[in-house]
């Protein structure tokens, strides 16, 4: 009589990769999304974040100089017109890692842990966790998976280095902890999400205090009117006043570090001092 071969259990669904990738298992890749950067928080203690947004194209002042040479020297035309734009805004990659670098140091003589989160990737986003870097202090990168442009930078903390399929979670995480938000120039995806976060202020379905620095006076003044807004009221007057516009690394550092310090005994007094301050967006 022969023995029947023995076989081991099957898999779990929740380890079956064919299951999660599929169309059946994307409620669970969003939960995912969503309670896994919640685990990972509160496993290092970050429950306080800044957050900067603005362009992965940007490069250094020091680095655009060097391109441009090269790019004169091998006479690449297309590169070098590209490359003569961005040098307009390259100032803005230096003046990111240096108020990154500045709240950091800041932000070691408060009794509550902040920590610097960027979207991960190249440009403003390596130099706000590059600035942080400088200072030691803890660096976020919400990294997403896209075709081109995306792939995190060397400065993130390595047990804060975090990956995204889904923009709308990655957007939450950006702004569940946030106690402060820089925009700096940047395109489609910026605008995305400044345009958000004033939205969500406004609707007051983010209702906590956090100054919002629009940064770079000059360069926002010629991509968009908000005056005009006010003007023909589609916003409200005061509406204007939710953002502190600059073109100062020492302007935007008093306006979101006073703002900081006004806001952190309404933070203590929150019910919740875990990872998940929930009454903080009451329209949940």
């Amino acid at each position: 009589m022969s023995k029947k071969k023995q076989q081991g259990n099957p898999a779990l669904f929740h380890e079956d990769p064919d299951f999660l990738k599929s169309a059946l298992g994307r409620d669970i890749r969003v939960l995912s999304e969503l309670m896994g950067p919640a685990h990972r928080f509160d496993k290092y203690g970050i429950k306080h974040t800044i957050a900067f947004f603005g362009s992965a194209r940007t490069l250094s002042t020091k680095d655009v100089k060097k391109q441009i040479k090269l790019a004169e020297k091998e006479k690449k035309r297309k590169e070098l017109k590209k490359l003569k734009g961005l040098a307009k805004v390259a100032r803005y990659y230096d003046e990111c890692r240096e108020l990154g670098r500045r709240l950091g140091e800041w932000s070691k003589g408060l009794d509550e842990k902040f920590a610097l989160v960027t979207g991960g990737g190249p440009g403003i986003m390596e130099a706000g966790n590059r600035g942080a870097k400088d200072a030691k202090m803890p660096s976020i990168g919400l990294n997403i998976e896209l075709p081109f442009e995306q792939s995190p930078n060397p400065y993130i903390s390595k047990e804060l280095n975090l990956n995204f399929n889904y923009f709308f979670i990655r957007k939450y995480w950006f702004l569940y902890q946030a106690k402060a938000l820089v925009a700096f120039p940047g395109g489609y995806g910026t605008l995305d999400e400044f345009f958000e976060t004033l939205t969500l202020i406004q609707t007051r379905k983010v209702n906590k205090p956090m100054p919002i620095v629009l940064y770079g006076k000059e360069f926002w003044e010629k991509v968009m009117n908000l005056d005009y807004l006010a003007e023909t009221s589609m916003i409200s007057p005061e509406d204007l006043d939710l953002m502190h516009v600059t073109d100062n690394v020492d302007d935007a550092f008093e306006y979101i570090t006073k703002g900081i310090q006004e806001s952190l005994e309404y933070y203590k007094n929150q019910k919740s001092a875990a990872v998940w301050p929930i009454d903080l967006f009451p329209g949940d």
